[in-house]
């Protein structure tokens, strides 16, 4: 099987352009590629398929086998496959791709041709909880909700980019907080129906925060596109930051945009790691 590593920050993928939608069991495969020992390792599985309504189709499936909705560096990395395996012209600077999460439009930036960097529509952030959904009454925003985990005392906000994000901010690096121990009680705690990602972000002035990302599905990451436009959209929301932000994640940083209204803009690189054929 020709497999192709991308990444986008670290948050590393395996790309595929199946023949045939059913032509693996994908969960399973996702589980195996992306075993970092027996595998050739990486935080999941993405599809590049054919769709009716947009120019390429992405399902992508986390390192433990569960399909997600999106997923922003991801997305990014599968429109740079996309162009250079032909699967829509290479001239293209936008390209449109059908999500879980709703079609997302992609804006392409090239460096000698080569396609580096991509900005994207993520799409309206929600602030009602039964979109994410969380087990909170009332319609939103959910701010500082409190939650005690293995003794630690959250305050959350909640929050959605079309797959469900729980924030806590803290005043110190959140390399200190230990995210081992408490990313998982998080995601599978029982006020999300359908787990939840979590993040812990630092405030660092009006235009930039630091945060590190526990991903549903996959553990921690070195990157989320989908968590930093929560973080993003959380933290104007709160009036901690402004309209523009740099995110700086343990993979590099991300640009993000929301004026409070309407579509959270996200730019940040896409690379290719290497093509291979992985004996299954």
């Amino acid at each position: 099987m020709r497999v192709t590593k991308m990444h986008g920050l670290g948050n590393d993928y395996i790309y595929l352009a199946p023949a045939r939608e059913d032509e693996y069991d994908w969960p399973e495969l996702s589980r195996r590629v992306s075993d970092r020992h027996f595998g050739v390792g990486s935080d999941g599985l993405i599809l590049a398929l054919p769709s009716k309504v947009a120019d390429v189709r992405m399902r992508i499936f986390n390192a433990d086998g569960s399909e997600a909705e999106m997923c922003g560096n991801g997305i990014r990395c599968l429109v740079k496959f996309a162009i250079e395996e032909g699967l829509v012209p290479a001239d293209r600077d936008q390209v449109t791709v059908e999500t879980l999460a709703g079609i997302k439009t992609i804006a392409v930036f090239r460096e000698n041709g080569v396609v580096t960097a991509a900005r994207v529509d993520m799409g309206p952030p929600s602030f009602d909880p039964a979109d994410l959904p969380a087990a909170v009454e009332g319609s939103g925003p959910v701010i500082d909700l409190p939650l005690a985990v293995d003794g630690v005392d959250l305050r959350l906000t909640l929050v959605s980019m079309g797959n469900p994000h729980a924030i806590h901010y803290v005043e110190t690096d959140p390399a200190e907080f230990p995210l081992e121990r408490i990313g998982p009680l998080v995601e599978h705690h029982p006020l999300f129906p359908k787990r939840v990602n979590f993040q812990v972000v630092q405030v660092l002035g009006p235009g930039e925060v630091r945060h590190r990302v526990w991903e549903r599905g996959s553990g921690i990451t070195l990157a989320s596109g989908t968590s930093a436009s929560a973080v993003a959209a959380a933290s104007r929301l709160r009036g901690l930051t402004g309209d523009r932000i740099v995110d700086h994640m343990p993979g590099g940083d991300l640009i993000l945009e929301w004026d409070g209204t309407g579509s959270v803009f996200m730019t940040g690189p896409a690379v290719r790691v290497f093509d291979a054929e992985w004996y299954t």
